[in-house]
């Protein structure tokens, strides 16, 4: 190659890198931007998605927020202590399915509860302490230790019975604290949490007060 074409081809290099340097300092296209809810009649704010990333959340967490987390932690955690129950003490093969689905619905959201009150610089709850029944006898549909005893002694039909009757009164209450603090939290993680507490269990009562011909 002359020494006329490898100037050239030195140059034409330059130029490239030249180019693609340009283009890299070019500011990105912003994403789509991401609507973050305001406060309670407040409307809501546009933002980037840069903004969007590093932005703190709108509203912190109240406290009607941090007790549903930590009352509904205790109150997923006594329908574990009643569904525990029904493989060795059920009778009917529905009532036994059904229970297995509570449990495996309300274990990953005591989880999902515990890592938010983390995430918020609260302590978790030990979800693997005792009932708590002194503290919490006032949560809505929580059972006594009373009615909790006569539940593990019975078992057959008489065993599905109660714990169905009891298991509808629970997420009676559960639907309860989650209207509660539909109306009086504002963290959206918590609303959702709320919702979908409303929308499940809900369900979940139609279906129990059918296995008990109600």
């Amino acid at each position: 190659m002359s020494l006329r074409r490898a100037a050239a081809a030195a140059l034409a290099a330059l130029g490239l890198l030249g180019v693609l340097g340009a283009c890299a300092a070019e500011p990105r296209t912003p994403a789509n931007p991401v609507v973050q809810p305001g406060l309670p009649g407040e409307a809501n704010r546009t933002l980037s998605a840069e903004e969007a990333s590093s932005a703190p959340p709108a509203t912190p967490p109240n406290e009607a927020d941090l007790a549903y987390a930590r009352d509904m932690i205790a109150h997923h955690r006594q329908a574990l202590v009643m569904t525990d129950l029904v493989p060795a003490r059920g009778a009917d093969a529905t009532v036994r399915a059904f229970a297995s689905r509570v449990a495996d619905t309300q274990r990953p959201e005591i989880d999902m509860m515990n890592r938010w009150l983390r995430r918020n610089g609260q302590p978790e709850v030990d979800q693997h302490g005792g009932h708590d029944h002194a503290d919490h006898a006032a949560m809505p549909g929580m059972a006594s230790q009373r009615e909790l005893d006569e539940l593990a002694a019975a078992s057959g039909a008489d065993f599905d019975t109660r714990f169905l009757t009891m298991m509808i009164r629970h997420h009676e209450g559960a639907v309860a604290m989650a209207d509660t603090v539909r109306e009086d939290g504002v963290d959206v993680v918590v609303q959702e949490m709320a919702d979908n507490v409303v929308v499940e269990q809900s369900d979940e009562i139609a279906r129990m007060r059918g296995m008990l011909g109600a």
